[in-house]
């Protein structure tokens, strides 16, 4: 096996933290040929579709038909979100904007070189090309952040699955900090209430307030993964903090795909019955997305706001996430910092010790005849 090393590599040069931050991911156009490959690379992920015994059998239908059928339609739905800022709007652009902000927090902590870098699991920027950016940038030290607040399967491990492919192939692999979850972190949750705050604010209190998450199939939930229970935590903890009572707000699951069972109560069965239950005015907000994306602005604005007002409903307001707001990206910020503590990059190591470590160094690689 062929092991990558850095090009011109000098054994006596100082080392950099690096910071990785990922998503899901976004197709480079919103057209059906760019959705294709997009998809593809998504929905053959065996933590996404974990597929049955017969792994043939799933892989026939995607490629004879869900790929030959699907890619027109989300196209369509992607066409609808697009903007003008660039490729993979809305998602990546936020996301580009998400490690801008926290990246200003960051650097006044940090004495020594750190170096930053975006990716999408699914997509580009790769998570391959933001590890090996990183690399080239001499980054020993490396911490991950997925902008995932709960852990799952689908999502998180997902992502792990895709550094730890990519370092498998690196000579020199780096210390390595992988930040599972923040589905609690006192900063998400205030930033949580205060978005909601703001919004009733200017919106007024509705009826009942809709938390709705991407759902997972139950079978996930029944093998063991925590995705549903924090998901659960995270409203409790929103509602504690807007001193909301059990009837002012319901968690709900999204975006189901598929014919099996998947964890409910379902948003869009849940928003077609509030009407004729009395609740006629409801806000909804997606506490599971870091960043307004096809499911939150097309699924949840649109579609499921047209449900709602279908059934009845008479007041219908979608809450952004939580997207570039300050208090967002000083949250991530500090999750980093309390990620990184011990390496001497963030913690100011002393300078003098740092360069005789690093004139050791040289004169080793000298005595070892070491191309530097």
């Amino acid at each position: 096996m062929y092991y990558h090393g850095r090009a011109q590599f000098h054994h006596g040069e100082s080392s950099a933290v690096g910071v990785l931050i990922t998503n899901l991911g976004t197709p480079d156009a919103p057209t059906k040929q760019a959705l294709k490959p997009y998809l593809k690379e998504f929905l053959e992920d065996p933590r996404v579709v974990e597929p049955p015994p017969a792994r043939w059998l799933w892989k026939l239908i995607l490629n004879g038909i869900i790929l030959n059928t699907r890619p027109a339609k989300s196209a369509e739905a992607y066409a609808s979100v697009w903007d003008s800022e660039g490729p993979g709007a809305p998602l990546l652009n936020i996301t580009k904007r998400q490690l801008a902000g926290i990246k200003n927090a960051l650097e006044p902590h940090f004495e020594g070189r750190v170096e930053f870098a975006l990716a999408m699991r699914y997509g580009n920027p790769s998570i391959a090309s933001a590890l090996q950016e990183l690399h080239e940038k001499g980054c020993q030290r490396i911490v991950v952040l997925p902008l995932y607040p709960q852990y799952a399967a689908a999502t998180t491990a997902s992502t792990f699955d895709a550094v730890s492919a990519e370092l498998q192939k690196w000579r020199w692999i780096p210390e390595l900090r992988f930040i599972n979850h923040y589905h609690r972190h006192p900063g998400y949750i205030k930033a949580l209430a205060n978005s909601i705050r703001e919004h009733q604010a200017e919106h007024g209190k509705p009826q009942l307030l809709v938390m709705s998450y991407h759902g997972v199939p139950q079978r996930y939930l029944d093998n063991g993964d925590p995705y549903h229970c924090e998901c659960h935590v995270t409203s409790r903890l929103v509602a504690d903090e807007l001193g909301l009572n059990k009837d002012e707000y319901k968690v709900t699951f999204q975006s189901l795909f598929g014919k099996e069972e998947w964890i409910k109560p379902y948003t869009d069965a849940t928003l077609k019955s509030l009407p004729e239950q009395g609740i006629k005015d409801i806000q909804v907000i997606c506490p599971g997305f870091s960043a307004d994306c096809l499911e939150t602005i097309e699924e949840i604005d649109e579609e499921n706001r047209e449900y709602f007002e279908h059934a009845g409903g008479e007041k219908f307001s979608y809450i952004k996430c939580l997207n570039d707001r300050e208090d967002h990206t000083q949250m991530l910020a500090n999750l980093i910092l309390q990620h990184t503590q011990g390496w001497y990059e963030r913690d100011g190591f002393d300078a003098d010790t740092d360069s005789k470590e690093r004139a050791t160094v040289k004169e080793n690689a000298k005595a070892m005849s070491c191309p530097y």
